[in-house]
Protein backbone atom coordinates (compact mmCIF):
# COMPACT_ATOMS: atom_id res chain seq x y z
CA UNK A 1 0.00 0.00 0.00
CA UNK A 2 0.91 3.25 -0.78
CA UNK A 3 -0.64 6.45 0.85
CA UNK A 4 -0.16 10.16 -0.70
CA UNK A 5 -1.35 13.66 0.01
CA UNK A 6 -1.70 16.87 -1.65
CA UNK A 7 0.25 20.14 -0.48
CA UNK A 8 -2.52 22.40 -0.24
CA UNK A 9 -4.40 19.60 2.18
CA UNK A 10 -2.35 17.55 3.91
CA UNK A 11 -4.83 16.00 5.89
CA UNK A 12 -6.18 14.50 3.24
CA UNK A 13 -4.74 10.89 2.38
CA UNK A 14 -4.92 9.17 -0.63
CA UNK A 15 -4.47 5.52 -0.03
CA UNK A 16 -3.79 3.20 -2.95
CA UNK A 17 -2.34 -0.45 -3.19
CA UNK A 18 0.74 -1.39 -4.30
CA UNK A 19 4.32 0.72 -4.71
CA UNK A 20 5.03 4.32 -5.51
CA UNK A 21 4.81 4.01 -9.41
CA UNK A 22 3.03 6.04 -12.31
CA UNK A 23 0.02 3.51 -12.28
CA UNK A 24 -0.75 3.75 -8.75
CA UNK A 25 -0.44 8.06 -8.64
CA UNK A 26 -2.75 7.84 -12.06
CA UNK A 27 -4.92 5.48 -9.45
CA UNK A 28 -4.51 8.00 -6.52
CA UNK A 29 -5.63 10.79 -8.91
CA UNK A 30 -8.53 8.85 -10.02
CA UNK A 31 -9.32 8.72 -6.57
CA UNK A 32 -8.63 12.93 -6.20
CA UNK A 33 -11.21 13.50 -8.83
CA UNK A 34 -14.09 11.30 -7.65
CA UNK A 35 -13.39 13.47 -3.83
CA UNK A 36 -13.65 16.69 -5.53
CA UNK A 37 -16.48 15.63 -7.92
CA UNK A 38 -18.61 14.42 -4.52
CA UNK A 39 -17.72 17.51 -2.86
CA UNK A 40 -15.95 16.04 -0.20
CA UNK A 41 -12.39 17.63 -1.27
CA UNK A 42 -13.29 21.69 -0.51
CA UNK A 43 -9.73 22.34 -2.31
CA UNK A 44 -9.79 23.69 -5.17
CA UNK A 45 -6.94 23.52 -7.69
CA UNK A 46 -7.12 26.61 -9.70
CA UNK A 47 -3.24 25.72 -11.08
CA UNK A 48 -4.22 22.10 -11.79
CA UNK A 49 -2.78 19.18 -10.72
CA UNK A 50 -0.47 16.11 -11.80
CA UNK A 51 0.36 12.71 -10.62
CA UNK A 52 3.90 13.81 -10.43
CA UNK A 53 2.29 16.53 -7.46
CA UNK A 54 1.09 13.87 -5.18
CA UNK A 55 3.42 13.61 -1.89
CA UNK A 56 3.93 10.15 -0.90
CA UNK A 57 3.57 9.40 2.95
CA UNK A 58 5.94 7.08 4.46
CA UNK A 59 5.70 5.36 7.76
CA UNK A 60 7.85 6.39 10.55
CA UNK A 61 10.05 3.50 10.80
CA UNK A 62 9.28 0.96 13.13
CA UNK A 63 11.25 1.89 16.63
CA UNK A 64 12.08 -1.67 17.11
CA UNK A 65 14.25 -1.78 13.97
CA UNK A 66 15.65 1.59 15.34
CA UNK A 67 16.51 -0.29 17.99
CA UNK A 68 17.97 -3.56 16.35
CA UNK A 69 19.54 -1.31 14.23
CA UNK A 70 21.67 0.43 17.34
CA UNK A 71 22.23 -2.75 18.82
CA UNK A 72 23.90 -4.32 15.84
CA UNK A 73 25.99 -1.21 15.56
CA UNK A 74 26.82 -1.49 19.19
CA UNK A 75 28.22 -5.05 18.90
CA UNK A 76 30.28 -3.80 15.65
CA UNK A 77 31.76 -0.85 17.74
CA UNK A 78 32.45 -3.35 20.96
CA UNK A 79 33.71 -6.10 18.23
CA UNK A 80 36.16 -3.09 16.49
CA UNK A 81 36.99 -2.55 20.57
CA UNK A 82 38.19 -5.95 21.06
CA UNK A 83 40.54 -6.41 17.76
CA UNK A 84 42.26 -3.10 18.82
CA UNK A 85 42.87 -4.32 22.39
CA UNK A 86 43.91 -7.74 21.05
CA UNK A 87 46.66 -5.55 18.44
CA UNK A 88 47.46 -3.30 21.17
CA UNK A 89 48.22 -6.18 23.93
CA UNK A 90 50.46 -8.44 21.21
CA UNK A 91 52.49 -5.51 20.21
CA UNK A 92 52.82 -3.53 23.77
CA UNK A 93 55.97 -5.82 25.19
CA UNK A 94 57.91 -5.14 22.39
CA UNK A 95 57.12 -1.87 21.52
CA UNK A 96 58.19 -0.87 25.54
CA UNK A 97 61.53 -2.69 24.72
CA UNK A 98 61.87 -0.69 21.63
CA UNK A 99 61.18 2.62 23.31
CA UNK A 100 63.64 1.85 26.25
CA UNK A 101 66.46 1.13 23.47
CA UNK A 102 65.39 4.34 22.11
CA UNK A 103 67.63 5.80 24.80
CA UNK A 104 70.60 4.69 23.52
CA UNK A 105 70.18 7.15 21.07
CA UNK A 106 70.74 10.17 23.34
CA UNK A 107 73.91 9.04 25.17
CA UNK A 108 77.23 9.55 23.93
CA UNK A 109 77.81 5.66 24.25
CA UNK A 110 79.65 4.09 21.41
CA UNK A 111 76.99 1.29 19.38
CA UNK A 112 77.06 -0.45 16.65
CA UNK A 113 75.32 -0.78 13.70
CA UNK A 114 73.55 -3.77 14.44
CA UNK A 115 72.07 -2.38 17.50
CA UNK A 116 70.73 0.96 15.14
CA UNK A 117 69.44 -1.42 12.47
CA UNK A 118 67.02 -3.22 14.71
CA UNK A 119 66.42 0.24 16.33
CA UNK A 120 64.97 1.14 13.37
CA UNK A 121 63.22 -1.95 12.59
CA UNK A 122 61.58 -1.69 15.87
CA UNK A 123 60.52 2.19 14.73
CA UNK A 124 57.94 0.37 13.09
CA UNK A 125 56.73 -2.26 15.92
CA UNK A 126 56.65 1.18 17.66
CA UNK A 127 54.23 3.43 15.34
CA UNK A 128 51.74 0.56 14.60
CA UNK A 129 51.56 0.10 18.79
CA UNK A 130 51.34 3.37 19.07
CA UNK A 131 48.66 3.82 16.15
CA UNK A 132 46.78 0.44 17.66
CA UNK A 133 46.56 2.33 21.02
CA UNK A 134 45.26 5.89 20.08
CA UNK A 135 42.54 3.90 18.22
CA UNK A 136 41.86 1.58 20.77
CA UNK A 137 41.47 4.50 23.36
CA UNK A 138 38.92 6.32 21.00
CA UNK A 139 37.42 3.29 20.60
CA UNK A 140 36.74 2.71 23.87
CA UNK A 141 35.38 5.88 24.27
CA UNK A 142 32.66 5.40 21.65
CA UNK A 143 32.33 1.73 23.07
CA UNK A 144 31.12 3.05 26.58
CA UNK A 145 27.75 4.17 24.50
CA UNK A 146 27.48 0.83 22.70
CA UNK A 147 27.50 -0.90 26.60
CA UNK A 148 25.11 1.06 27.92
CA UNK A 149 22.86 0.05 24.70
CA UNK A 150 23.35 -3.24 25.13
CA UNK A 151 22.88 -3.09 28.85
CA UNK A 152 19.56 -1.56 27.81
CA UNK A 153 18.70 -4.21 25.43
CA UNK A 154 19.51 -6.72 27.79
CA UNK A 155 17.50 -5.58 30.18
CA UNK A 156 14.26 -7.96 30.89
CA UNK A 157 10.96 -6.39 30.47
CA UNK A 158 9.42 -9.11 32.77
CA UNK A 159 9.44 -8.08 36.71
CA UNK A 160 11.55 -10.14 39.38
CA UNK A 161 10.05 -13.12 40.37
CA UNK A 162 10.70 -12.88 44.27
CA UNK A 163 11.68 -16.27 45.90
CA UNK A 164 10.20 -16.84 49.03
CA UNK A 165 12.25 -16.37 51.93
CA UNK A 166 12.47 -19.59 54.01
CA UNK A 167 11.69 -20.04 57.43
CA UNK A 168 14.43 -20.88 60.27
Amino acid sequence: MVRYTLAQSPEVIITVKGKDSTKAREEAMDQLMDLMDTGKLATELKEGFSPKQFIEVKELEDSASEEEDSITQAVQILSNLATLKLKVMESRDEALKVRAAIDILFTDEAVNVDEITNLKDGFKVLKSFAQANVRYREARAKAEEARAVLDAALQSSEPEVKQPKLGK
